[in-house]
């Protein structure tokens, strides 16, 4: 099941500081709502450990995000699958685009396209569209916080 997603927050804090919380993997790890463990393995590659839970199913993803086009401090392409068992997997991919705006803050663009299949797929994707919404807006909540704080 594929889905797709976007949508744009905008951070209180300059271009460079956001750029530089993206690529922070203890920041991230602070923002991604359920993220256990995130690792840096090089420059352009980071392993993850990330609890969710799907209506009546939780699982337990362990994967891999690759970041390629990169284009400091403008954005990035950001890709990677987990699998999580008998629940499945996920695989899928976002372009991030940060732009100045008003006032010294910035506007960060994304757009997600991800896949899902084993167990997740039965949820339907009414359930899972909604979920991911939800994880979204709870990150860039989280990281609007984290890169207010400096």
């Amino acid at each position: 099941m594929a889905m797709t997603m976007n949508g744009e927050a905008t951070l209180p804090a300059a271009k460079d500081v956001v750029w530089a919380k993206l690529n922070d993997p203890e920041v991230l790890k602070a923002c991604i709502p359920g993220c256990e463990q995130l690792t840096m393995d090089d420059v352009t590659h980071l392993s993850a450990i990330v609890k969710v839970k799907l209506g009546p199913v939780k699982a337990t993803f362990k994967g891999k995000v690759e970041l390629s086009e990169l284009d400091p401090p403008n954005g990035y392409r950001i890709s990677g699958e987990g699998e999580s068992g008998i629940a499945g997997f996920a695989k899928g991919g976002a372009r991030v685009h940060l732009s100045d705006a008003e006032g010294g803050q910035t506007l960060l663009r994304y757009d997600v396209e991800a896949q899902v299949g084993g167990k997740l797929m039965q949820l339907g994707s009414r359930l899972i569209d909604s979920v991911s919404k939800k994880l979204a807006d709870e990150f860039f909540a989280n990281f609007a916080k984290a890169v207010s704080e400096g």
